[in-house]
């Protein structure tokens, strides 16, 4: 997020102001270099391997468990998330991410619970969550060095 994006999201009064205010980023109706970041579906996977294996939002238990659901809580129903995160936490969560290997990955993902998980878990699955977890990665590094703040939505 720009500064002025931060701004304007501090300044929402409620979550229809929220929604809107999430929109215009996501469709581009800011000026600046735009970050951004997709994750399909794998946003699931990569949390539950990053974090203790749940979906819990905003815990902050470790600089890993913020990067996906993890920041303060910007949308109080339950269809929508929009999970933010300061600059410094950014940079925090893009140093833990910079030293995730594959193979931590890999043993994190076979600990995750499948009757919790909404997909299958298969060495397919894995390389889709690992695909994405490495955008993730990318994107936090450059937000990190740009000293941005980050906000991660997910429309449930």
């Amino acid at each position: 997020m720009t500064a002025d994006q931060e701004a304007a999201l501090m300044a929402t009064r409620d979550d229809a102001e929220v929604r809107d205010l999430i929109d215009d980023i996501e469709m581009g109706d800011w000026a600046g270099e735009p970050l951004d970041c997709e994750t399909d579906k794998a946003w699931d996977a990569i949390h539950r391997c990053l974090s203790d294996g749940t979906l819990g939002c905003g815990r902050h238990l470790s600089p890993l468990d913020m990067a996906v659901l993890g920041g303060l809580q910007h949308h109080e129903g339950e269809d929508y998330v929009v999970a933010y995160l300061r600059d410094g936490e950014v940079a925090e969560v893009a140093a833990s991410l910079a030293v995730v290997d594959r193979e931590w990955m890999r043993r994190r993902y076979d600990r995750i619970d499948a009757t919790e998980y909404q997909a299958e878990l298969s060495d397919e699955d894995f390389d889709y969550t690992w695909h994405w977890f490495t955008q993730v990665r990318t994107f936090y590094l450059k937000a990190a060095a740009a000293g941005r703040a980050v906000i991660f939505t997910v429309d449930q």
